[in-house]
Protein backbone atom coordinates (compact mmCIF):
# COMPACT_ATOMS: atom_id res chain seq x y z
CA UNK A 1 0.00 0.00 0.00
CA UNK A 2 1.24 3.67 -0.20
CA UNK A 3 2.42 5.30 2.51
CA UNK A 4 0.58 7.29 4.32
CA UNK A 5 2.42 10.65 5.86
CA UNK A 6 2.66 11.10 9.18
CA UNK A 7 1.79 14.30 11.32
CA UNK A 8 2.83 12.81 14.14
CA UNK A 9 6.51 12.45 14.18
CA UNK A 10 8.85 10.31 15.77
CA UNK A 11 12.25 11.46 15.86
CA UNK A 12 13.42 9.38 13.16
CA UNK A 13 10.74 10.64 10.80
CA UNK A 14 12.17 13.91 11.58
CA UNK A 15 15.48 13.29 10.79
CA UNK A 16 14.84 11.69 7.56
CA UNK A 17 12.13 14.17 6.26
CA UNK A 18 14.79 17.04 7.33
CA UNK A 19 17.67 15.01 4.95
CA UNK A 20 15.74 14.26 1.82
CA UNK A 21 14.21 17.99 1.84
CA UNK A 22 18.00 18.83 2.08
CA UNK A 23 17.84 17.51 -1.68
CA UNK A 24 14.93 18.79 -2.64
CA UNK A 25 12.20 16.51 -2.16
CA UNK A 26 8.56 18.00 -0.71
CA UNK A 27 6.28 16.82 1.50
CA UNK A 28 4.21 14.97 -1.35
CA UNK A 29 7.47 13.26 -2.39
CA UNK A 30 7.83 11.70 0.72
CA UNK A 31 4.10 10.54 0.78
CA UNK A 32 4.96 8.65 -2.15
CA UNK A 33 7.25 4.77 -2.33
CA UNK A 34 10.82 5.53 -2.51
CA UNK A 35 12.31 3.58 -5.20
CA UNK A 36 16.05 3.84 -5.65
CA UNK A 37 17.73 3.20 -9.11
CA UNK A 38 21.33 1.35 -8.65
CA UNK A 39 22.91 3.35 -11.45
CA UNK A 40 25.57 1.25 -12.78
CA UNK A 41 26.70 4.39 -15.07
CA UNK A 42 30.37 5.54 -15.89
CA UNK A 43 32.07 6.49 -18.42
CA UNK A 44 35.08 3.65 -18.81
CA UNK A 45 32.72 0.43 -19.65
CA UNK A 46 30.40 0.89 -22.89
CA UNK A 47 27.91 -1.37 -22.54
CA UNK A 48 27.49 1.20 -18.95
CA UNK A 49 27.63 5.07 -20.69
CA UNK A 50 23.93 5.00 -21.75
CA UNK A 51 22.49 4.23 -18.14
CA UNK A 52 22.27 8.37 -17.15
CA UNK A 53 19.66 8.56 -20.16
CA UNK A 54 18.05 5.00 -19.24
CA UNK A 55 17.76 6.22 -15.62
CA UNK A 56 15.66 9.30 -16.71
CA UNK A 57 13.32 7.50 -18.15
CA UNK A 58 13.08 4.92 -15.55
CA UNK A 59 12.06 8.01 -13.31
CA UNK A 60 9.42 9.24 -15.60
CA UNK A 61 8.08 5.80 -15.28
CA UNK A 62 8.14 6.08 -11.35
CA UNK A 63 6.50 9.41 -11.10
CA UNK A 64 3.92 8.60 -13.73
CA UNK A 65 3.12 5.33 -11.26
CA UNK A 66 2.93 7.57 -8.08
CA UNK A 67 6.66 6.99 -6.99
CA UNK A 68 9.58 9.24 -5.65
CA UNK A 69 12.90 8.16 -7.37
CA UNK A 70 15.64 8.58 -5.97
CA UNK A 71 18.99 7.42 -7.78
CA UNK A 72 22.47 6.44 -6.63
CA UNK A 73 25.81 4.78 -7.97
CA UNK A 74 27.29 1.63 -8.06
CA UNK A 75 30.72 0.56 -9.46
CA UNK A 76 30.89 -1.32 -12.60
CA UNK A 77 33.99 -3.31 -14.32
CA UNK A 78 34.56 -4.31 -17.50
CA UNK A 79 36.29 -7.39 -18.37
CA UNK A 80 37.15 -6.28 -21.85
CA UNK A 81 38.93 -3.20 -20.66
CA UNK A 82 40.37 -5.29 -17.55
CA UNK A 83 41.67 -8.15 -19.87
CA UNK A 84 45.09 -8.88 -19.85
CA UNK A 85 46.60 -7.11 -17.28
CA UNK A 86 46.30 -6.67 -13.23
CA UNK A 87 42.74 -4.92 -13.85
CA UNK A 88 41.38 -8.17 -14.53
CA UNK A 89 42.23 -9.55 -11.37
CA UNK A 90 39.50 -7.62 -9.56
CA UNK A 91 36.46 -8.26 -11.92
CA UNK A 92 34.81 -11.67 -9.95
CA UNK A 93 35.70 -10.14 -6.60
CA UNK A 94 33.46 -6.58 -7.56
CA UNK A 95 30.84 -8.93 -8.24
CA UNK A 96 30.25 -9.98 -4.11
CA UNK A 97 31.18 -5.43 -3.58
CA UNK A 98 28.45 -4.73 -6.17
CA UNK A 99 25.96 -6.90 -4.30
CA UNK A 100 26.87 -6.03 -0.71
CA UNK A 101 26.68 -1.43 -1.55
CA UNK A 102 22.81 -2.48 -2.90
CA UNK A 103 22.05 -4.63 0.31
CA UNK A 104 23.99 -1.66 2.08
CA UNK A 105 22.14 1.24 0.34
CA UNK A 106 18.49 -0.41 0.21
CA UNK A 107 18.85 -1.06 3.97
CA UNK A 108 20.35 1.30 5.50
CA UNK A 109 17.75 3.98 3.84
CA UNK A 110 14.84 1.66 4.02
CA UNK A 111 13.67 2.47 0.15
CA UNK A 112 10.23 0.69 -0.72
CA UNK A 113 11.65 -0.66 -3.80
CA UNK A 114 14.79 -0.43 -6.32
CA UNK A 115 15.23 -1.06 -9.92
CA UNK A 116 18.84 -2.07 -11.34
CA UNK A 117 20.65 -0.46 -13.97
CA UNK A 118 23.36 -2.71 -15.20
CA UNK A 119 24.48 -4.48 -18.49
CA UNK A 120 27.72 -6.69 -18.11
CA UNK A 121 29.32 -9.28 -16.96
CA UNK A 122 29.86 -9.44 -12.93
CA UNK A 123 27.46 -6.35 -12.40
CA UNK A 124 24.32 -8.39 -13.40
CA UNK A 125 24.26 -10.93 -11.10
CA UNK A 126 25.89 -8.67 -8.49
CA UNK A 127 22.63 -6.96 -8.78
CA UNK A 128 20.67 -9.51 -8.81
CA UNK A 129 22.52 -10.88 -5.55
CA UNK A 130 22.40 -7.59 -4.26
CA UNK A 131 18.35 -7.20 -4.71
CA UNK A 132 17.95 -11.41 -3.01
CA UNK A 133 20.41 -9.85 -0.30
CA UNK A 134 17.92 -6.45 0.27
CA UNK A 135 14.60 -8.45 -0.28
CA UNK A 136 12.45 -5.00 -1.55
CA UNK A 137 10.64 -5.23 -4.47
CA UNK A 138 13.22 -5.14 -7.49
CA UNK A 139 12.95 -5.10 -11.07
CA UNK A 140 16.69 -5.61 -13.10
CA UNK A 141 17.02 -3.84 -16.51
CA UNK A 142 19.50 -4.16 -18.58
CA UNK A 143 21.65 -1.17 -20.78
CA UNK A 144 21.05 -3.15 -24.00
CA UNK A 145 23.58 -4.48 -26.46
CA UNK A 146 25.81 -2.30 -28.69
CA UNK A 147 25.46 -2.28 -32.57
CA UNK A 148 27.91 -4.39 -34.58
CA UNK A 149 30.53 -3.32 -37.19
CA UNK A 150 31.09 -4.40 -40.31
CA UNK A 151 32.43 -7.74 -42.13
CA UNK A 152 35.97 -9.21 -41.11
CA UNK A 153 37.45 -12.66 -41.26
CA UNK A 154 34.69 -15.31 -41.13
CA UNK A 155 32.30 -13.01 -39.48
CA UNK A 156 29.47 -11.15 -41.28
CA UNK A 157 29.72 -8.67 -38.36
CA UNK A 158 32.75 -7.69 -36.35
CA UNK A 159 32.66 -7.14 -33.02
CA UNK A 160 34.55 -6.19 -29.34
CA UNK A 161 36.30 -9.60 -29.67
CA UNK A 162 37.02 -9.26 -33.35
CA UNK A 163 40.10 -7.80 -32.57
CA UNK A 164 41.80 -10.11 -30.59
CA UNK A 165 41.63 -12.67 -33.29
CA UNK A 166 42.95 -10.05 -35.63
CA UNK A 167 45.59 -9.68 -32.96
CA UNK A 168 46.76 -13.65 -33.78
CA UNK A 169 46.00 -13.08 -37.64
CA UNK A 170 48.55 -10.15 -37.56
CA UNK A 171 51.08 -12.66 -35.26
CA UNK A 172 51.03 -14.87 -38.60
CA UNK A 173 50.91 -12.70 -41.40
CA UNK A 174 47.49 -12.96 -42.37
CA UNK A 175 46.74 -9.00 -42.05
CA UNK A 176 48.92 -6.36 -41.51
CA UNK A 177 48.99 -3.41 -38.96
CA UNK A 178 46.73 -1.16 -40.75
CA UNK A 179 43.98 -3.31 -41.31
CA UNK A 180 44.19 -4.17 -38.25
CA UNK A 181 44.02 -0.69 -36.62
CA UNK A 182 41.75 0.30 -38.70
CA UNK A 183 39.04 -3.20 -37.16
CA UNK A 184 39.65 -1.27 -33.97
CA UNK A 185 37.95 1.87 -35.22
CA UNK A 186 35.34 0.54 -36.43
CA UNK A 187 34.19 -2.85 -34.46
CA UNK A 188 32.21 -1.31 -31.86
CA UNK A 189 30.46 1.27 -33.04
CA UNK A 190 27.97 2.26 -30.53
CA UNK A 191 27.47 2.59 -26.73
CA UNK A 192 26.03 -0.98 -25.38
CA UNK A 193 27.17 -4.11 -23.60
CA UNK A 194 29.30 -6.64 -26.28
CA UNK A 195 27.33 -7.26 -29.68
CA UNK A 196 27.73 -11.07 -29.17
CA UNK A 197 26.22 -13.66 -26.36
CA UNK A 198 29.65 -13.25 -23.60
CA UNK A 199 28.30 -13.15 -20.50
CA UNK A 200 27.02 -9.81 -20.43
CA UNK A 201 24.16 -10.44 -22.79
CA UNK A 202 24.23 -14.13 -21.43
CA UNK A 203 23.28 -12.76 -17.75
CA UNK A 204 20.70 -10.02 -18.66
CA UNK A 205 19.00 -12.43 -20.85
CA UNK A 206 19.35 -15.46 -18.12
CA UNK A 207 17.77 -12.49 -15.35
CA UNK A 208 14.65 -12.06 -17.58
CA UNK A 209 14.45 -15.99 -17.65
CA UNK A 210 14.65 -15.78 -14.41
CA UNK A 211 12.16 -13.64 -14.02
CA UNK A 212 13.39 -10.43 -13.27
CA UNK A 213 12.92 -8.11 -15.89
CA UNK A 214 10.37 -7.23 -18.07
CA UNK A 215 9.15 -9.68 -20.95
CA UNK A 216 11.47 -9.22 -24.14
CA UNK A 217 13.67 -6.49 -22.88
CA UNK A 218 16.96 -8.22 -22.22
CA UNK A 219 18.26 -8.10 -25.88
CA UNK A 220 16.45 -4.63 -26.68
CA UNK A 221 19.57 -2.80 -28.45
CA UNK A 222 21.23 0.15 -26.49
CA UNK A 223 20.66 2.52 -29.05
CA UNK A 224 17.12 1.61 -29.75
CA UNK A 225 14.18 3.76 -28.93
CA UNK A 226 12.23 0.71 -27.50
CA UNK A 227 15.21 0.90 -24.32
CA UNK A 228 14.14 3.92 -23.00
CA UNK A 229 10.00 3.15 -23.41
CA UNK A 230 10.92 0.02 -21.84
CA UNK A 231 13.05 1.92 -19.09
CA UNK A 232 9.82 3.83 -18.55
CA UNK A 233 7.37 0.51 -18.38
CA UNK A 234 10.34 -0.72 -15.82
CA UNK A 235 9.43 2.37 -13.36
CA UNK A 236 5.48 2.10 -13.76
CA UNK A 237 6.01 -1.62 -12.90
CA UNK A 238 8.46 -1.10 -9.78
CA UNK A 239 5.52 0.90 -7.95
CA UNK A 240 2.98 -1.99 -8.41
CA UNK A 241 5.18 -4.17 -6.92
CA UNK A 242 5.88 -2.01 -4.41
CA UNK A 243 2.09 -2.16 -3.71
CA UNK A 244 1.62 -6.13 -4.03
CA UNK A 245 4.58 -6.14 -1.85
CA UNK A 246 6.49 -8.60 -4.75
CA UNK A 247 9.40 -9.90 -3.62
CA UNK A 248 12.85 -10.76 -5.11
CA UNK A 249 12.78 -14.24 -3.19
CA UNK A 250 9.08 -14.63 -4.03
CA UNK A 251 10.94 -14.83 -7.84
CA UNK A 252 13.99 -16.00 -7.10
CA UNK A 253 12.80 -19.77 -6.64
CA UNK A 254 13.94 -23.21 -7.39
CA UNK A 255 11.36 -22.99 -10.21
CA UNK A 256 12.87 -19.74 -11.19
CA UNK A 257 16.75 -21.02 -10.96
CA UNK A 258 15.11 -24.28 -13.11
CA UNK A 259 13.73 -22.17 -16.10
CA UNK A 260 16.93 -20.10 -16.14
CA UNK A 261 18.64 -22.86 -16.64
CA UNK A 262 16.87 -24.42 -19.14
CA UNK A 263 17.54 -21.25 -20.95
CA UNK A 264 20.89 -21.08 -20.83
CA UNK A 265 21.19 -24.60 -22.05
CA UNK A 266 18.63 -23.91 -25.06
CA UNK A 267 20.35 -20.31 -26.39
CA UNK A 268 24.33 -21.32 -25.79
CA UNK A 269 25.04 -19.10 -22.89
CA UNK A 270 28.43 -18.13 -21.62
CA UNK A 271 30.19 -20.44 -19.13
CA UNK A 272 29.92 -17.87 -16.40
CA UNK A 273 25.99 -18.26 -16.05
CA UNK A 274 26.95 -21.42 -13.78
CA UNK A 275 29.50 -20.22 -11.44
CA UNK A 276 27.16 -17.15 -11.38
CA UNK A 277 23.79 -19.35 -10.91
CA UNK A 278 25.32 -20.85 -8.18
CA UNK A 279 26.39 -17.52 -6.46
CA UNK A 280 22.87 -17.12 -6.65
CA UNK A 281 21.63 -20.25 -5.36
CA UNK A 282 24.08 -19.82 -2.31
CA UNK A 283 21.69 -16.86 -1.65
CA UNK A 284 18.76 -18.81 -1.62
CA UNK A 285 20.35 -22.24 0.65
CA UNK A 286 20.64 -24.18 -2.49
CA UNK A 287 23.58 -26.10 -2.66
CA UNK A 288 25.55 -25.51 -5.33
CA UNK A 289 25.94 -29.19 -6.05
CA UNK A 290 22.35 -29.37 -6.40
CA UNK A 291 23.01 -26.43 -9.45
CA UNK A 292 25.77 -28.41 -11.04
CA UNK A 293 22.98 -31.79 -10.94
CA UNK A 294 20.47 -29.58 -12.35
CA UNK A 295 22.67 -28.25 -15.04
CA UNK A 296 23.95 -32.04 -16.08
CA UNK A 297 20.35 -33.03 -16.15
CA UNK A 298 18.89 -29.90 -18.61
CA UNK A 299 21.78 -30.67 -20.46
CA UNK A 300 20.14 -34.26 -21.19
CA UNK A 301 16.63 -33.01 -21.81
CA UNK A 302 17.28 -29.24 -23.40
CA UNK A 303 18.88 -28.87 -26.87
CA UNK A 304 20.74 -26.42 -28.70
CA UNK A 305 18.07 -24.36 -30.75
CA UNK A 306 19.49 -20.22 -30.98
CA UNK A 307 23.00 -19.37 -32.52
CA UNK A 308 24.32 -16.51 -31.58
CA UNK A 309 27.76 -15.11 -32.29
CA UNK A 310 30.51 -17.04 -30.74
CA UNK A 311 28.14 -20.47 -32.25
CA UNK A 312 27.12 -18.66 -35.45
CA UNK A 313 29.41 -15.94 -37.57
CA UNK A 314 26.29 -14.49 -39.19
CA UNK A 315 24.20 -13.49 -35.98
CA UNK A 316 24.61 -11.15 -33.30
CA UNK A 317 22.22 -9.86 -30.63
CA UNK A 318 20.39 -7.44 -32.97
CA UNK A 319 19.69 -10.27 -34.79
CA UNK A 320 18.52 -12.20 -31.53
CA UNK A 321 16.09 -9.69 -30.59
CA UNK A 322 14.70 -9.14 -33.79
CA UNK A 323 14.05 -13.29 -33.64
CA UNK A 324 12.03 -12.53 -31.14
CA UNK A 325 14.82 -12.60 -27.66
CA UNK A 326 14.30 -14.50 -24.65
CA UNK A 327 10.39 -14.71 -24.90
CA UNK A 328 10.70 -16.34 -28.40
CA UNK A 329 13.30 -19.51 -26.71
CA UNK A 330 10.81 -19.54 -23.69
CA UNK A 331 7.57 -20.01 -25.91
CA UNK A 332 9.61 -22.91 -27.51
CA UNK A 333 10.80 -24.25 -24.05
CA UNK A 334 7.47 -23.66 -22.57
CA UNK A 335 6.36 -27.75 -22.50
CA UNK A 336 9.84 -28.11 -20.34
CA UNK A 337 9.01 -25.13 -18.25
CA UNK A 338 7.71 -23.99 -14.37
CA UNK A 339 4.94 -22.13 -16.12
CA UNK A 340 3.80 -20.86 -12.81
CA UNK A 341 7.21 -19.26 -11.67
CA UNK A 342 6.21 -15.56 -11.04
CA UNK A 343 8.12 -12.76 -12.47
CA UNK A 344 8.37 -9.12 -12.03
CA UNK A 345 5.54 -8.34 -14.44
CA UNK A 346 3.60 -9.70 -11.36
CA UNK A 347 2.14 -12.56 -13.79
CA UNK A 348 3.70 -15.82 -14.28
CA UNK A 349 6.24 -17.08 -16.59
CA UNK A 350 3.40 -18.99 -18.71
CA UNK A 351 0.95 -15.91 -18.85
CA UNK A 352 4.40 -13.54 -20.11
CA UNK A 353 4.61 -16.21 -22.63
CA UNK A 354 0.62 -16.04 -23.73
CA UNK A 355 0.55 -12.60 -23.78
CA UNK A 356 3.76 -10.84 -25.27
CA UNK A 357 3.57 -9.29 -28.93
CA UNK A 358 6.38 -10.00 -30.94
CA UNK A 359 7.48 -6.81 -32.89
CA UNK A 360 9.22 -8.60 -35.72
CA UNK A 361 8.98 -11.89 -37.86
CA UNK A 362 10.94 -15.04 -36.39
CA UNK A 363 14.14 -16.18 -37.66
CA UNK A 364 13.00 -19.88 -37.73
CA UNK A 365 16.85 -20.78 -38.60
CA UNK A 366 18.87 -18.30 -35.97
CA UNK A 367 15.83 -19.59 -33.11
CA UNK A 368 14.92 -23.21 -34.11
CA UNK A 369 12.30 -25.67 -32.28
CA UNK A 370 13.05 -28.37 -30.16
CA UNK A 371 12.25 -31.04 -33.20
CA UNK A 372 14.84 -28.63 -35.25
CA UNK A 373 17.71 -28.28 -33.06
CA UNK A 374 21.19 -26.72 -33.76
CA UNK A 375 22.61 -29.62 -31.98
CA UNK A 376 20.80 -32.15 -29.76
CA UNK A 377 23.63 -31.37 -26.99
CA UNK A 378 22.62 -28.92 -24.23
CA UNK A 379 24.34 -25.24 -24.52
CA UNK A 380 26.49 -26.38 -21.75
CA UNK A 381 28.00 -29.12 -20.28
CA UNK A 382 29.33 -29.95 -16.97
CA UNK A 383 32.61 -31.94 -17.04
CA UNK A 384 34.28 -34.67 -14.61
CA UNK A 385 36.98 -36.75 -14.65
CA UNK A 386 40.22 -37.35 -12.72
CA UNK A 387 41.30 -33.79 -14.07
CA UNK A 388 38.41 -32.07 -12.97
CA UNK A 389 36.36 -34.15 -9.50
CA UNK A 390 34.73 -31.19 -8.85
CA UNK A 391 33.43 -30.47 -12.24
CA UNK A 392 34.53 -28.26 -14.92
CA UNK A 393 32.53 -26.51 -17.61
CA UNK A 394 32.31 -26.21 -21.91
CA UNK A 395 30.16 -25.08 -24.01
CA UNK A 396 29.78 -27.20 -26.20
CA UNK A 397 27.65 -24.80 -28.55
CA UNK A 398 30.56 -22.85 -29.17
CA UNK A 399 33.08 -26.01 -30.19
CA UNK A 400 33.07 -27.21 -33.27
CA UNK A 401 31.60 -31.09 -34.04
CA UNK A 402 35.24 -32.02 -34.78
CA UNK A 403 36.96 -31.15 -32.00
CA UNK A 404 33.92 -32.03 -29.82
CA UNK A 405 36.54 -35.47 -28.78
CA UNK A 406 40.27 -33.82 -28.83
CA UNK A 407 42.85 -35.77 -27.34
CA UNK A 408 46.35 -33.87 -26.88
CA UNK A 409 49.77 -33.40 -25.07
CA UNK A 410 50.18 -31.05 -22.62
CA UNK A 411 51.81 -27.93 -22.26
CA UNK A 412 51.47 -25.72 -19.14
CA UNK A 413 51.36 -22.38 -17.93
CA UNK A 414 51.14 -20.95 -14.47
CA UNK A 415 49.62 -17.66 -15.54
CA UNK A 416 47.55 -16.36 -19.08
CA UNK A 417 50.72 -13.78 -19.15
CA UNK A 418 52.93 -17.18 -19.54
CA UNK A 419 50.22 -18.71 -22.25
CA UNK A 420 50.61 -15.06 -24.43
CA UNK A 421 54.24 -14.74 -24.33
CA UNK A 422 54.20 -18.48 -25.45
CA UNK A 423 51.70 -17.96 -28.62
CA UNK A 424 53.63 -14.69 -29.24
CA UNK A 425 56.46 -16.92 -29.39
CA UNK A 426 54.60 -19.34 -31.58
CA UNK A 427 55.48 -22.53 -29.11
CA UNK A 428 51.77 -23.76 -29.00
CA UNK A 429 51.29 -26.13 -31.73
CA UNK A 430 48.71 -28.13 -33.20
CA UNK A 431 47.76 -31.14 -30.80
CA UNK A 432 48.36 -29.46 -27.55
CA UNK A 433 46.44 -28.90 -24.93
CA UNK A 434 47.43 -25.68 -23.20
CA UNK A 435 46.95 -25.74 -19.38
CA UNK A 436 46.63 -22.77 -17.53
CA UNK A 437 46.53 -22.74 -13.88
CA UNK A 438 46.96 -20.65 -10.52
CA UNK A 439 44.09 -18.03 -12.03
CA UNK A 440 41.19 -19.49 -10.09
CA UNK A 441 39.46 -17.84 -7.57
CA UNK A 442 42.10 -18.24 -4.93
CA UNK A 443 45.20 -18.65 -6.41
CA UNK A 444 44.37 -16.19 -9.58
CA UNK A 445 43.02 -14.14 -6.94
CA UNK A 446 39.84 -13.55 -8.62
CA UNK A 447 39.48 -16.47 -11.30
CA UNK A 448 40.21 -14.29 -14.53
CA UNK A 449 39.08 -14.66 -17.76
CA UNK A 450 41.61 -16.53 -20.49
CA UNK A 451 39.73 -14.65 -23.48
CA UNK A 452 43.02 -12.92 -24.92
CA UNK A 453 44.77 -16.29 -25.53
CA UNK A 454 41.39 -18.53 -27.14
CA UNK A 455 41.58 -15.39 -29.30
CA UNK A 456 44.87 -15.43 -29.79
CA UNK A 457 45.02 -19.54 -30.78
CA UNK A 458 41.68 -18.72 -33.21
CA UNK A 459 43.64 -16.15 -34.92
CA UNK A 460 46.60 -18.06 -35.22
CA UNK A 461 44.42 -21.13 -37.16
CA UNK A 462 44.70 -23.34 -33.66
CA UNK A 463 41.18 -23.22 -32.90
CA UNK A 464 40.62 -26.82 -34.21
CA UNK A 465 43.86 -28.34 -33.82
CA UNK A 466 44.24 -27.22 -30.10
CA UNK A 467 42.43 -26.96 -26.79
CA UNK A 468 42.49 -25.08 -23.89
CA UNK A 469 41.63 -26.13 -20.29
CA UNK A 470 42.19 -24.06 -16.96
CA UNK A 471 40.67 -23.17 -13.91
CA UNK A 472 40.21 -19.67 -14.35
CA UNK A 473 36.98 -18.43 -16.76
CA UNK A 474 36.52 -18.09 -20.43
CA UNK A 475 34.60 -15.00 -22.22
CA UNK A 476 31.55 -15.70 -23.43
CA UNK A 477 32.29 -14.99 -26.68
CA UNK A 478 35.37 -17.92 -26.84
CA UNK A 479 35.36 -20.50 -29.50
CA UNK A 480 37.42 -23.75 -29.86
CA UNK A 481 38.05 -26.50 -27.62
CA UNK A 482 38.02 -25.73 -24.23
CA UNK A 483 37.16 -26.43 -20.85
CA UNK A 484 37.28 -24.05 -17.57
CA UNK A 485 36.12 -23.44 -14.40
CA UNK A 486 38.30 -26.68 -13.49
CA UNK A 487 38.12 -27.82 -9.60
CA UNK A 488 39.38 -28.21 -7.25
CA UNK A 489 41.72 -25.29 -8.54
CA UNK A 490 45.44 -25.44 -8.78
CA UNK A 491 46.27 -23.20 -5.70
CA UNK A 492 43.83 -25.59 -3.60
CA UNK A 493 45.80 -28.71 -5.12
CA UNK A 494 44.15 -29.81 -7.58
CA UNK A 495 44.82 -32.46 -10.31
CA UNK A 496 45.06 -29.15 -12.90
CA UNK A 497 48.61 -28.20 -10.21
CA UNK A 498 49.95 -31.71 -10.94
CA UNK A 499 49.85 -31.80 -14.68
CA UNK A 500 52.94 -31.95 -16.97
CA UNK A 501 54.27 -30.84 -20.78
CA UNK A 502 53.73 -33.74 -22.43
CA UNK A 503 50.98 -35.74 -20.23
CA UNK A 504 48.31 -36.50 -22.76
CA UNK A 505 44.73 -35.27 -21.66
CA UNK A 506 41.68 -36.12 -23.34
CA UNK A 507 38.67 -33.35 -23.79
CA UNK A 508 35.20 -35.42 -24.15
CA UNK A 509 32.45 -32.81 -24.55
CA UNK A 510 29.98 -35.54 -25.51
CA UNK A 511 30.52 -37.40 -23.13
CA UNK A 512 31.50 -34.46 -20.66
CA UNK A 513 34.76 -36.27 -19.22
CA UNK A 514 38.03 -34.40 -18.41
CA UNK A 515 40.96 -37.38 -18.50
CA UNK A 516 44.67 -36.70 -17.22
CA UNK A 517 45.98 -40.16 -18.70
CA UNK A 518 49.06 -40.49 -15.91
CA UNK A 519 48.46 -43.49 -13.27
CA UNK A 520 47.50 -42.64 -9.69
CA UNK A 521 50.54 -43.87 -8.78
CA UNK A 522 52.63 -41.07 -10.55
CA UNK A 523 49.81 -38.47 -9.31
CA UNK A 524 50.76 -39.76 -5.80
CA UNK A 525 54.03 -38.73 -6.22
CA UNK A 526 53.64 -35.64 -7.74
CA UNK A 527 51.32 -34.62 -5.36
CA UNK A 528 54.25 -35.38 -2.63
CA UNK A 529 56.47 -32.86 -4.27
CA UNK A 530 53.73 -30.19 -4.98
CA UNK A 531 54.40 -27.18 -3.51
CA UNK A 532 52.44 -23.87 -3.33
CA UNK A 533 53.56 -20.24 -2.46
CA UNK A 534 50.68 -17.72 -2.16
CA UNK A 535 51.05 -14.45 -3.78
CA UNK A 536 51.66 -11.46 -1.47
CA UNK A 537 48.45 -9.73 -1.88
CA UNK A 538 47.04 -6.29 -0.50
CA UNK A 539 43.83 -4.73 -0.14
CA UNK A 540 40.51 -6.37 -1.33
CA UNK A 541 42.59 -9.36 -3.20
CA UNK A 542 44.00 -10.43 0.32
CA UNK A 543 40.88 -10.71 1.36
CA UNK A 544 38.88 -12.43 -1.82
CA UNK A 545 41.46 -14.51 -1.94
CA UNK A 546 41.32 -15.98 1.82
CA UNK A 547 37.53 -15.90 1.83
CA UNK A 548 36.64 -17.08 -2.06
CA UNK A 549 34.76 -20.01 -2.10
CA UNK A 550 35.59 -22.61 -4.93
CA UNK A 551 34.45 -22.29 -8.64
CA UNK A 552 31.80 -24.62 -8.20
CA UNK A 553 30.45 -23.66 -6.02
CA UNK A 554 30.01 -19.73 -7.26
CA UNK A 555 32.75 -18.48 -6.09
CA UNK A 556 31.23 -16.51 -3.18
CA UNK A 557 32.48 -15.63 -0.39
CA UNK A 558 32.12 -17.69 2.82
Amino acid sequence: MQKQYKTNFTSNDVLNTIFYKANGYSDDDLNRPIIGIANSFNEIVPGHSNLRQVADFVKKGIYRAGGTAVEFGTIACCDGVANGHIGNFYTLPSRDVIAFTIEIMAKAHKLDGIVLLGSCDKIVPGMLMGAVRANIPAIFLPGGPMMSGTAFGEKSKADMSTVAEAYGMHQVGKITRDELKNLSEICAPTCGSCQFYGTANTMCCTAEALGMVLTGGAAIPAVYAERMRFAQRSGEKIVELVQKQILPTDIITPKAIRNAIRYVMASGGSTNAVIHICALGHLLGISSEDIMKEFDKQSELIPHIARINPASNDWDMEDFYKAGGVPRVMEHLKEHLDGDALTVTAATMAENIEAYTYLYSANDEMVRTLDNPHSTLGGLAIMRGNLAPNTGVAKPAAIAEEVRQFTGTAICFDSEEESIQALEERKIKPGHVVVIRYEGPKGGPGMREMASTMKMMHGQGLAKSAALITDGRFSGTNNGCFVGHISPEAAEGGPIALVKDGDKITIDVINKELTLHVSEEELSIRRAQWKYEPKDLKGYLSLYSRLASSADKGGVLE
